[in-house]
């Protein structure tokens, strides 16, 4: 049985109690260990992202500018299929 993706409205209700939630302030020990943290990594080490990027040779993001037009067609189209608008795209670029 395929996974249903949760709807836009799911999505919005999730991130809304995220942003709800009060944010704690790291502790004495914790700044210590970014501080421990950022003097051991070397400036010119990549990050995670970049290191797989240079492995992989691609990243898997695309960035697109298209007519506002198009894009608000994408969206609503991705919304009455259930869908986001990144897995609607994709699927239109795979077919």
């Amino acid at each position: 049985m395929k996974k249903k993706e949760p709807s836009l409205e799911q999505i919005e209700r999730c991130f809304a109690q995220i942003d709800a939630i009060e944010p704690e302030e790291p502790t004495p020990e914790d700044l210590a260990a970014f501080a421990a943290a950022e003097a051991e990594d070397p400036a010119g080490m990549p990050t995670l992202e970049e290191f797989n990027t240079q492995i992989n040779g691609h990243s898997g993001k695309l960035s697109l500018r298209i007519p506002k037009e198009l894009h608000r067609q994408l969206a609503q189209d991705a919304k009455a299929n259930g869908v986001s608008l990144n897995q609607y795209a994709l699927y239109k670029l795979a077919r």
